[in-house]
């Protein structure tokens, strides 16, 4: 059964999750996203899975270590975390999800015991040229988890062996039955002028996937690009 947090998103473009915590309660998050905590809270941060499962937190753009927060006192208490950047927070039941797939550092927060690990795509190709690493988050387990989004988030279902193809870097998430593969823009004047890379992420359902508006890359391009770097 899965673990049924308490939670509340507070904002709009810069979003956090707000969660209540009864006493004995645990919820985990990557180390450094905690905003508050109330007092009779306890933190400790570790290396869950021992040294295998911090490397493949790291390879999955995580930290080795994950920080847990446990409810030692009495009475329901708040613990809140933050994205690192302007944008959404997407929360799933992965009881209900099964397995997601999420680009590199989407991971926020979850309930205690949620598996963050790496999934690799079926082709090297999309690994080398895919724009976000062929290295994917996996999460998987029966509760509730936390990713965070640049902009705003779209939710698109596909049908069985209906396709999309969306910009490498504005997918965020998918779930595990959506086929993932790259393929290359058609035409070299396409590839080289058409401002979106000369690769595209093709998904094929069935399954739900979640596209961000304002992936961090790009953001982070028109801030260097405007300061003269």
């Amino acid at each position: 059964m899965a673990h049924q947090i308490d939670y509340k998103l507070v904002g709009d473009d810069m979003q956090a999750v707000v969660i209540t915590l009864d006493p004995g309660e645990i919820v985990q998050a990557e180390a450094g996203s905690m905003m508050f905590m109330e007092s009779g809270i306890e933190m400790n941060t570790e290396m869950q899975g021992g040294l295998l499962g911090g490397i493949k937190r790291k390879l999955g753009g995580e930290s080795l270590f994950i920080t847990t927060y446990k409810n030692t006192g009495t009475g329901k208490k708040h613990v809140s975390f933050a994205a690192p950047y302007p944008g959404k927070i997407v929360s799933f039941n992965l009881a209900e999800t099964g397995t997601m797939l999420c680009q590199r550092d989407a991971y926020l927060c979850s309930a205690f015991g949620i598996d963050i690990s790496v999934a690799f795509t079926r082709r090297l190709g999309a690994g080398f040229f895919g724009g976000e690493g062929f290295i994917l988050q996996k999460l998987s387990g029966d509760g509730y988890t936390f990713i965070h989004a640049g902009g705003t988030v779209l939710k698109h279902e596909l049908g069985a062996g209906e396709s999309l193809k969306v910009d490498t870097g504005c997918l965020v998430a998918f779930e595990e039955s959506v086929s993932y593969d790259i393929e290359m823009a058609k035409g070299i004047k396409t590839a080289l002028f058409g401002g979106e890379g000369l690769f595209l992420a093709k998904l094929t359902g069935p399954g739900k996937i979640y596209l961000q508006t304002l992936p961090f890359a790009r953001m982070a391009n028109r801030v260097i690009s405007a300061a003269g770097y």
